[in-house]
């Protein structure tokens, strides 16, 4: 597995990977405004510095435009408050009763019913554990039909709160991580994430190769992407 270094340009650190590559790719990745450079084994660290100082104006640039994107407000979890579900808003309607604790969407409410005397940590705890299974009951079949599509092979899935990233695949794990906060997001999303993720076990790398397989696999993926990282960001789930 290839070593990550840091990239030190005044205050701005860029995760430096080493891969049996012949070109540098740089990257920078939503929410934050991470900096990624990979760079052959053998490129001396000044040419890759030389390298970023080039990039820097389309660096922060980038940066910018992700740490513009909105955020949702903090959630009180009480009566009337707005949640998401696949892109559409819901009502929360609460309600207490003696018995299991549990989270129901219709089509205009997200229905939760706790204990009486319930904590906000709790019922947030609970819709997270219940956005969790949302997504994965949706990921579930997409992952079959797109790896039969692919021709790739997956072990496990993984699904998790993730501060920096809407999902991972490491090709040598053949698993794949999603984000529960994806949701809250329109299904487009969740396909357009899973389907990126699958295709880096065709080709590891963000380049030309990796947006020509996009293209083909799933043509309007740039749009998907583009919706995903204009969408309102949690509270406080990711950090700059």
């Amino acid at each position: 597995m290839a070593v990550a270094e840091t990239l030190r340009l005044g205050e701005l650190a860029i995760e430096l990977v080493r891969k049996d590559i012949r070109q540098v790719h740089l990257s920078v990745h939503p929410p934050a405004g991470r900096v990624r450079i990979a760079a052959p084994q053998r490129m001396r660290m000044e040419t890759v510095r030389v390298f970023a100082i080039a990039q820097l104006g389309w660096i922060r640039a980038q940066q910018r435009r992700m740490r513009a994107q909105p955020r949702e407000p903090q959630r009180d979890m009480v009566d009337r408050e707005s949640h998401w579900l696949w892109g559409q808003r819901l009502l929360l309607q609460l309600s207490e009763a003696d018995g299991p604790m549990r989270v129901q969407a219709t089509a205009r409410h997200l229905c939760m019913q706790v204990r009486p005397g319930t904590h906000r940590a709790t019922r947030e705890a609970l819709l997270e554990r219940w956005y969790r299974d949302q997504v994965r009951e949706a990921a579930v079949p997409m992952l079959g039909t797109w790896c039969g599509r692919m021709g790739v092979e997956v072990e496990h899935l993984f699904v998790q709160r993730m501060k920096t990233r809407w999902g991972s695949c490491p090709p040598a794990m053949r698993s794949v991580r999603l984000n529960t906060e994806l949701a809250k997001k329109p299904i487009e999303c969740l396909e357009f994430v899973l389907v990126h993720e699958l295709a880096h076990l065709l080709e590891p790398h963000h380049g030309p190769r990796f947006a020509d397989l996009m293209d083909a696999l799933l043509p309007p993926w740039r749009q998907w992407r583009d919706r995903l990282n204009r969408l309102p960001l949690p509270h406080a789930t990711w950090t700059l």
